[in-house]
């Protein structure tokens, strides 16, 4: 029944002491005075805990002063809106869940800032995410992408090296939460970020055995495979090397504006954004600036004030509040943010490199190995979908790729047999060399260094995009595979491919594997792999047996299927 659960966000706060005088110590107290806050001892949770609520009311809406100018007509509506927050320590750690606008007493300092992200890596499917919000670092942007039906990592097109997941959003695999036990088999949502946004037991000891769950999630569970790398990119902890950054950062503040500093909105706040009519801005000062916009001037003006040495601690002290309209201050005030989370700005410190991104500090390039390895042996699955007999020495491309389709049923050859280019009609483009009925790719080639395998590369991002952008190179195409096999392969009209395979034979023979793959192919296999993923062509690659031995056994989906598909 819905009724044992309730979707809440819930915040795990690590600096805060369990016991219910610390959990109320580290909370605003001039701001739940401001609201008039009620404080509640919740005993029958069994653990410390401090629960708040207050009423967030206004005698008149703020648009209504400036309707009745505009219209004429005099109206006043009132507006109530409610803040509840719960902090509970469950086995030594406080947890904050709120209610309605109860997630905003909460200050962003005492947040774990991975917490739901945290488990979102280790629990949700990587084939049903819903969402993503991830930013770039250096280009002070924010990309949001949402996918109701849920979709792979790959097509939401955050899996890069450079790229900062800030949230996750998508079905849980099966777990032992309240929820799970009321669904009959549905999938369970979730939201990841800083918060974890799930369905809660509402009975004391429901909701605490699901913050025990999720607490044991992230402290033992390993990430998905496919979602590791989100924790591949983290903030820098050295305490040296924060140090110098922070001083050539103060140092950078203390000089006119040379545009390397960027305004960018904190991850954490883009509903606010969006909904804020006036911003307030108080750094170093008793006096604040109230504008229409996040003002990047003001903020830089004030930090080039301070003293030397402590213009990044006046930032990080000072203070950006969103609200609703001008008379920022109780009722209408949505978040109040450090200024300093508000900037980006890169800072090198010998060869290598370092972005400021939400008050935090991130080397880039650190993860970009890992990441090509990782997506890298991901195209090499254990048991290869497609298995291709021995190439014979001296054999040329062309009567290989005759003969293997020969010898496969259903398999036709399309080497040399091209299709004209839409940018300039008397050049050919070839496809690929091999189609399987179920219209699978096969490009082949026989490499001695990486240059060929650059080719091959290069060859198999442009026959997925000019098949899925131009109509000519369709119809060109599935004209041509019909006339080639005298109508036994028949593709749709609109016809893209789906998955393609990479069929390599190394120089001097030997097994093709991640390690044995040439180091600049390992590269750009890897940026082919992500870039046809995100067209969502997934990427396979086999390698061809030397001459004199036997293609390896494997599971092949070429061996039943008809020799004739209308799909």
């Amino acid at each position: 029944m819905a009724s044992n659960t309730a979707v809440r966000t819930v915040y795990r706060l690590p600096g805060v002491s369990p016991t219910a005088e610390a959990m109320l110590s580290a909370l605003d107290a001039e701001l739940l005075d401001g609201l008039g806050a009620t404080l509640h001892v919740p005993e029958a949770l069994g653990v410390p805990a401090v629960y708040i609520t207050c009423g967030m009311e206004r005698t008149e809406a703020p648009w209504c002063g400036p309707m009745s100018h505009t219209t004429g007509v005099t109206v006043s509506e009132s507006v109530r809106r409610t803040a509840a927050l719960l902090l509970l320590a469950v086995d030594d750690t406080v947890y904050a869940i709120g209610c309605d606008q109860g997630y905003r007493l909460i200050p962003d300092r005492l947040k774990d800032k991975r917490f739901g992200l945290s488990f979102a890596i280790r629990q949700m499917d990587p084939n049903l995410i819903r969402g993503a919000v991830s930013r770039t670092l250096g280009q002070a942007r924010t990309d949001i992408s949402v996918v109701p039906g849920g979709a792979s990592v790959p097509l939401l097109g955050i899996r890069e090296h450079s790229r900062i997941v800030r949230s996750l959003g998508g079905y849980l695999d099966d777990l032992p939460l309240t929820r799970s036990r009321f669904t009959r088999g549905r999938a369970v949502s979730a939201q990841g970020g800083c918060g974890l946004r799930i369905a809660l037991g509402v009975e004391p000891e429901a909701l605490l055995s699901d913050l025990r769950t999720i607490s044991r999630i992230c402290r033992e569970d390993t990430p998905h495979q496919e979602l590791e790398f989100v924790d591949h990119v983290v903030p820098v902890t050295d305490p040296r090397i924060l140090d110098n950054l922070t001083q050539a950062l103060d140092e950078r503040l203390g000089r006119p504006d040379e545009g390397l500093i960027s305004a960018s909105v904190p991850s954490e706040h883009h509903e606010a954004y969006t909904e804020a009519t006036t911003y307030v801005t108080q750094i170093n000062s008793r006096g604040a600036l109230r504008s229409d916009d996040f003002d990047l001037g003001y903020v830089l003006t004030r930090a080039r004030l301070a003293p030397a040495g402590e213009r990044v601690k006046a930032l990080r002290d000072g203070t950006v509040t969103l609200a609703r309209d001008r008379r920022a201050g109780g009722a209408c005030t949505l978040v109040a943010t450090s200024a300093l989370s508000w900037l980006e700005t890169g800072i090198p410190l010998g060869s290598r490199r370092f972005f400021l991104m939400d008050a935090e500090w991130y080397e880039t390039g650190t993860a970009y190995v890992e990441e090509c390895r990782t997506t890298v042996e991901t195209l090499f699955p254990p048991s290869p979908s497609v298995s291709l007999p021995a190439w014979v020495d001296g054999e040329s491309e062309n009567t290989y790729n005759n003969s293997v389709a020969d010898s496969r049923p259903g398999w036709l050859c399309l080497d040399t047999k091209n299709v004209a280019n839409p940018l300039r009609r008397r050049d050919q483009v070839e496809i690929c060399d091999l189609i399987t009925p179920d219209g699978t790719l096969i490009l082949v080639k026989r490499a001695k260094g990486s240059g060929p395998l650059s080719h091959l590369f290069s060859q198999a991002r442009v026959a997925v995009e000019l098949l899925q952008e131009s109509a000519q190179v369709r119809a060109d195409f599935t004209a041509k595979v019909a006339g080639l096999s005298g109508d036994s392969l028949l593709l749709p009209a609109d016809y893209t491919p789906k998955r393609i395979v990479l069929a390599m034979l190394l120089k001097h023979g030997g097994r093709l594997t991640p390690e044995t793959i040439f180091g600049f192919s390992q590269i750009t296999i890897a940026q082919t792999a992500k870039a046809l993923a995100a067209r969502g062509v997934t990427v396979e690659v086999v390698g061809i047996p030397e001459d004199g031995t036997d293609a390896p056994s494997f599971p092949s989906h070429d061996a039943a299927i008809r020799p004739t598909v209308h799909c």
